[in-house]
């Protein structure tokens, strides 16, 4: 056996280490070493794009939770049939204002389905209802002005004219011809009579047979009205 002093075997290098005593790592796009600048800017790049993504990440991220609080806010809305409006009772109104006024007032006798939108006294001592009547896409409003006659009825429409005449139960009533329906508060058929002391309009856009309903539905109480000031 041959006798000698062992040497110590070198380290094995580590994969893809540089062996030493090579010089700086070529760059292939430059086919050279990179120079210092050229390090500190492809860094500086890296870092930009890294920023940028993060950034863009952040955007989705609060485009997201945005998002999620509109649909709860969304789902968190109501939903069903609101709450129908509370009714008004005419008659127990009406009952008001006679007591107050210390005269008598008419409240016409109209299908349970009209819609009654107001009940008050309306104006200088007016008692007005408005009604929005089953099946007509109009309006109608049976006004009572207290002692008057028929110049509060052209001051109501806007100076229009009487055009005729028509009969229900007995009341003869007088037709208003509207020419311009702008003018007259947007009203376009109306009729009205004598009611004892007091003037009687129906009137709105309502057609003229759901006007002739209110009126068939005063015509006991006008004729009570003109007997008692006899």
């Amino acid at each position: 056996m041959a006798s000698g002093t062992a040497h110590p075997t070198p380290p094995a290098a580590s994969p893809g280490a540089e062996p030493r005593g090579r010089g700086p790592r070529i760059v292939a796009e430059l086919g050279r070493p990179e120079t210092p600048e050229e390090t500190a800017a492809r860094k500086a790049e890296s870092s930009r794009v890294y920023r940028s993504s993060q950034t863009f990440r952040n955007l989705i991220a609060a485009l997201l939770a945005t998002l999620a609080i509109v649909v709860v806010i969304v789902l968190s809305v109501p939903r069903g049939t609101p709450a129908a409006q509370g009714s008004i009772d005419v008659a127990s109104v009406a009952q008001q204002v006679q007591s107050g006024y210390d005269h008598p007032v008419v409240v016409p006798h109209v299908p349970t389905s009209w819609r009654v939108n107001e009940a008050a006294i309306d104006g200088s001592d007016t008692w007005s209802i408005a009604y929005v009547p089953t099946g007509d896409k109009g309006y109608l409003r049976v006004s009572q002005a207290f002692d008057a006659d028929t110049a509060w009825d052209a001051q109501k429409l806007s100076g229009a004219a009487p055009s005729g005449t028509i009969v229900v139960d007995g009341v003869t009533w007088t037709v208003y011809d509207i020419q311009d329906p702008s003018r007259a508060g947007n009203v376009s058929y109306a009729i009205g009579t004598k009611a004892g002391k007091d003037r009687i309009l129906i009137y709105g856009t309502a057609n003229p047979k759901t006007a002739a309903v209110a009126a068939e539905g005063l015509a006991q109480q006008i004729h009570d009205l003109n007997g008692a000031a006899q």
